[in-house]
């Protein structure tokens, strides 16, 4: 973790994307971030409500977990091979001005339906 905040600092890094692999270092990334004054996108709303990054965009997991028929299949004898791969198909995005204004970053809200 060290090394990835200091490399960011080193090559002037003037944003963060986080992936979800490494969610376990949210309080670490946030409190770089907000030190750094960075803007930090993760996988998650979870996160993103959580650990302050400044929006977020990913499979929606309680969808996902929801249409996990799979395992009630498979536990009831079907092969794991004969089963159809599925991608989610609903998506999350939040974005949090709360975090924007901790790193002194203004938001300017755009409607691109408004006219």
């Amino acid at each position: 973790m060290t090394a990835g905040f200091a490399a960011a600092t080193k090559e002037h890094a003037e944003a963060l994307m986080v992936p979800v692999s490494m969610s376990r270092y949210e309080k670490q990334i946030a409190d770089f971030a907000k030190k750094e004054r960075l803007p930090w996108t993760c996988d998650t709303t979870e996160s993103a409500e959580q650990a302050g990054c400044l929006m977020a965009y990913g499979p929606s997991y309680s969808d996902l977990h929801r249409r996990a028929a799979h395992v009630d299949k498979i536990l009831k004898g079907a092969k794991p091979t004969e089963l159809p791969v599925e991608q989610p198909t609903k998506f999350e995005s939040s974005s949090i001005f709360k975090a924007a204004k901790q790193i002194g970053l203004t938001i300017h809200r755009m409607c691109w339906a408004c006219g």
